[in-house]
């Protein structure tokens, strides 16, 4: 089974204690290529460090994420590393597989709606001019979202809508504003999910697999650090949903992520010479 885990905070500093290991068990998952999104500038040499040891499996985005523009007087300084980064890469970065995370976060405050949709509209300007997808993150703004995605309809936009998990005509409108796939993670394994409901009406060639580690745990370890070996866990629970066979899905949405994200050979480049992990039929625990 090859898995590409498309959202993944390795870097994070809950895995100071056995990164190495967790990236051990992701492979023995079947877990070969994890895509890791930027936050801010607090975050970034962790995330380039990890990019550094393991060039092979982790892949590097550069973005400001929404919540980073709240409260924040400097987070158009924020905005300028980006786009220096995405400019010069930092030594050791071969380059970026997209730009994000970026996107909308009206959860905690709705205060900054207007910052947040200026770094938002700009980052994908970024995206566009580099030719590279975008990774958006959006909680409490899927209505803003949609309006704003669609201000960009017929100019070549493509990326991930990460953690989707609003409803299928959201799902629809999105498609037509540009070439997207939608990030399914653990939240598709809990007890009535309603995103799981959503899921059986959408096309397997418009899914990727996340984990968003260390965040939304999939059952059976809910409650528990998330890792990027239990995107397994979610491609079983997609496969059920869909009447397929984890194999086909874990096939389809790694061929699903290497369509979106590849860009001069850049997936390719990050994944030759990386065999399929062997299938043991075991799932590593937290």
């Amino acid at each position: 089974m090859n898995l590409t885990d498309t959202h993944s905070h390795l870097y994070d500093e809950a895995f100071d204690t056995d990164r190495e290991e967790a990236l051990l068990r992701a492979r023995e998952a079947g877990v070969g290529t994890l895509f890791l999104p930027a936050i801010d500038s607090e975050s970034h040499e962790r995330l380039f460090e990890l990019c550094r040891k393991h060039p092979d499996r982790c892949i590097p985005m550069m973005g400001l994420h929404p919540t980073s523009i709240n409260d924040n007087p400097r987070w158009r300084d924020e905005l300028a590393l980006v786009e220096r980064y995405l400019e010069n890469p930092p030594e050791g970065i071969a380059g970026f597989c997209a730009v994000g995370e970026i996107g909308l976060d009206l959860y905690w405050s709705r205060e900054f709606r207007a910052e947040q949709i200026e770094a938002f509209q700009r980052q994908i300007e970024l995206a566009l001019q580099h030719g590279l997808p975008i990774a958006v993150h959006t909680r409490d703004a899927w209505p803003e979202t949609v309006e704003l995605m669609q201000t960009f309809r017929g100019r070549g936009v493509k990326g991930v809508f990460h953690a989707f998990s609003d409803g299928i005509e959201t799902y629809r409108a999105l498609k037509t504003c540009g070439e997207f796939v939608f990030g399914i993670g653990g939240v598709v394994t809990f007890k009535k999910s309603r995103i799981a409901e959503v899921v059986c009406e959408m096309e397997l060639r418009d899914l990727v697999l996340e984990t968003d580690c260390p965040y939304l745990t999939p059952v059976p370890h809910r409650g528990e650090r998330n890792e990027s070996a239990y995107v397994r866990l979610i491609c079983e629970k997609v496969a059920e949903l869909k009447g397929l066979t984890p194999e086909e899905v874990a096939a389809t949405t790694t061929a699903n992520a290497e369509r979106i994200f590849a860009r001069a050979g850049t997936f390719e480049t990050h994944t030759a010479g990386t065999a399929p992990a062997p299938d043991t039929g075991q799932h590593p625990e937290a």
